[in-house]
């Protein structure tokens, strides 16, 4: 059996439906955005003293898993400060020059996110190295034995990087880091704050228990909660009045096939592989890779992390263990 990512109404990752709607729906200051509280209280302090001494917010690290909100704090932190943002991501930085053409062009005080960050090659990486300490960075000019270099001074500007796989960022860029914060799932509560919030921009109808609804099979990410509720949205104007209520939410997510904890088909079939082929594991994240088809750094950092989040998965130093969680929602019987 092979599994494909294309067309999950769950994927996390941002895709071209959403950036038609993200950002209207971003929110622009620390009081406008939900959920996150520790990060949020930590972000206020650190922004309000780097005001006070008129300076720039030392550099800032986000990590966790895809749609939790990444984006939207580098955003906010920029408004908060008052400065401009400059956005780009690891890939597209393919050379040193690149790198230093950027830097050369940021105002004092300025906000420069990169996204995946993880993904800088070395080169490039070296080129921040002295950028985000010194302010500074190094050109090499001429060639051969008139070969010199020089030192450009930057202004004092601030970092914001985001990462999906914290793991994979170098020990000497991390350690450069000031503020390094972990996002984490939001709750069910929170999740439905977003989508009546979400909704109110969009100008659907929806009521409390439908937007709960919707929450619950959200899988504890804004990304998807405000897909989810365009997507219902169009079940209601189309086969019902408009409104979305708890039964028209329950249907349409039914019909999409994303069950009553936010798992699709694939999900599921991750779980019935385990189970049928494996009896339920301890099975290898390799060889669990190839019964289905799927890339292991894949099934690690996209479809683990919320099943291992529900408590459908279980880690061990054997391999994965489908736990008794995943028998009853599967409807299962647990074996002895």
């Amino acid at each position: 059996m092979v599994i494909a990512m294309a067309n999950r109404v769950i994927e996390t990752n941002l895709i071209e439906e959403d950036i038609k709607i993200e950002g209207s729906l971003r929110p622009q200051t620390l009081n406008d955005y939900i959920g996150q509280s520790k990060i949020k209280d930590n972000l206020r302090i650190y922004i309000e003293a780097a005001k006070r001494r008129n300076d720039a917010l030392d550099h800032v690290l986000f990590y966790g898993p895809p749609g939790l909100g990444k984006t939207s704090l580098a955003g906010i932190i920029a408004n908060e400060m008052g400065v401009h943002m400059k956005v780009t991501s690891g890939p597209a930085i393919e050379k040193p020059g690149e790198m230093a053409a950027i830097l050369n062009n940021l105002q004092e005080g300025d906000i420069l996110f990169v996204d995946e960050i993880h993904r800088l090659n070395r080169q490039v990486e070296e080129v921040l190295y002295p950028a985000m300490e010194d302010y500074a960075i190094d050109i090499m000019i001429g060639k051969g034995a008139s070969a010199r270099s020089i030192r450009l001074d930057l202004p004092h500007f601030t970092l914001v990087g985001a990462t999906t796989r914290a793991g994979l960022l170098s020990a000497p860029l991390r350690d450069r880091f000031g503020v390094v914060h972990h996002l984490e799932f939001y709750s069910i509560e929170e999740l439905k704050l977003i989508i009546l919030h979400s909704a109110q921009i969009l100008n659907v109808a929806i009521e409390d228990k439908g937007a709960l609804e919707l929450a619950r099979r959200s899988r504890g990410t804004p990304r998807l909660a405000n897909r989810i509720l365009k997507r219902v949205r169009d079940f209601a104007q189309v086969k019902y009045d408009g409104v979305i209520t708890e039964k028209v939410a329950a249907t349409a997510l039914d019909l999409l096939e994303v069950d009553k904890m936010g798992l699709d088909h694939i999900d599921r079939n991750i779980l019935f592989t385990m189970i049928e082929k494996f009896k339920g594991g301890p099975v290898g994240l390799d060889t669990l890779a190839a019964a289905i088809g799927e890339d292991a750094g894949t099934l690690e950092d996209v479809y683990e992390p919320y099943l291992l989040k529900s408590g459908l998965l279980n880690r061990t130093p054997r391999g994965r263990i489908v736990t008794d969680t995943a028998y009853h929602h599967l409807g299962l019987e647990i074996p002895s």
